[in-house]
């Protein structure tokens, strides 16, 4: 290992992320009941301009009424971008009324470290001056080919930067992609051309201690074009996958979920490293395999996701006692 050593983010349970309009309130109680994850309320994309500011009043109130920690969930608020005059309404007035029950903000559309900077900067007063209990973390969208281009320097702008996604979609615009469909394949290109945007992601986030997030597959009526995206980007380190109707969360969770034969080889792994450090061996054999400090790394990542699975909590309440 370098010497340098890189403190990991707070990590969390990211298998599943559901995209919830806050426009759309009728949908926030069953994006709590649900089975994802991690729930952002959506300021950006699926907000028309005219419905900006209602939808700021939506947000607040469904962080201030639902116990989505109650439920295991981590919350998040996706604001619009740096580039629109919406943005700092959404970080001040989300934040100022409900950042008590607010987890992360998810900026989109990242170019540069200075895009965190601003958020940083804005989350840093609110927290002072009502004194908060605790710090907002920051989650980037790597959806530009500027962002991708900075991708290393974005990860290392803020100590409250704890994940990254990658938006498929206004990459392949941006980039001017031919694409069939937001997250599919396209059928002139011999392999999948999103592998090496979301692997240079990955690098990064793993290089600085951050969580890599997969982001939409738009054919919700395409389950196994789902699963085969999902399981593409498992194999090059990412945690966790966005889902854009409730029908593809289960799908996330299944493929991101360690399998139980894999869970016990993972721990029967780290007891033989254990026993083969103890009497001087680096290395030790198992099932007939050589297995050394690096095949406990390896079991340990394993572990500790399956160990985190077990550990969310199970659901409890649906309000909080005296929320308005």
């Amino acid at each position: 290992m370098s010497f340098l050593r890189i403190e990991p983010a707070r990590q969390r349970l990211q298998r599943s992320e559901l995209a919830v309009p806050a426009s759309r309130p009728e949908l926030f109680g069953k994006a709590l009941h649900g089975d994802a994850d991690y729930i952002f309320l959506d300021l950006e994309d699926s907000v028309a301009p005219g419905e900006k500011e209602i939808a700021r009043g939506h947000a607040v109130k469904a962080l201030r009424d639902y116990d989505w920690r109650g439920r295991g969930k981590t919350v998040s608020l996706r604001i619009n971008g740096l580039d629109t005059h919406f943005m700092y309404r959404d970080v001040i007035d989300v934040v100022e009324l409900a950042g008590d029950r607010l987890d992360t903000i998810l900026i989109p559309k990242a170019g540069t470290p200075s895009d965190v900077y601003m958020v940083d900067a804005l989350l840093t007063q609110i927290e002072e001056a009502r004194a908060l209990p605790h710090r907002i973390g920051i989650e980037v969208l790597i959806e530009t080919a500027l962002g991708l281009a900075n991708v290393e320097a974005i990860a290392q702008s803020s100590r409250r930067v704890e994940a990254m996604h990658f938006g498929v979609a206004d990459y392949a615009a941006s980039v001017r992609a031919r694409t069939t469909s937001i997250g599919g394949l396209n059928p002139d290109y011999p392999g999948d051309q999103w592998h090496y945007a979301i692997s240079r992601m990955v690098v990064a986030c793993r290089a600085y201690g951050l969580r890599p997030i997969d982001g939409p597959f738009g054919d919700f009526k395409d389950p196994e074009g789902y699963l085969a995206a999902a399981r593409r980007a498992a194999a090059l380190g990412i945690e966790g996958k966005w889902a854009i109707h409730p029908t593809q969360i289960p799908m996330a969770n299944e493929v991101f979920t360690p399998g139980a034969p894999e869970v016990e080889r993972a721990r029967r792994i780290l007891a033989a490293v254990e026993e083969a450090a103890a009497v001087g061996r680096g290395a030790a054999q198992l099932d007939g395999k050589m297995i050394d400090a690096a095949s406990a790394r390896l079991a340990q990542n394993i572990v500790n996701t399956a160990d985190s699975i077990h550990a969310r909590r199970a659901p409890s309440l649906t309000l909080v006692p005296g929320g308005n």
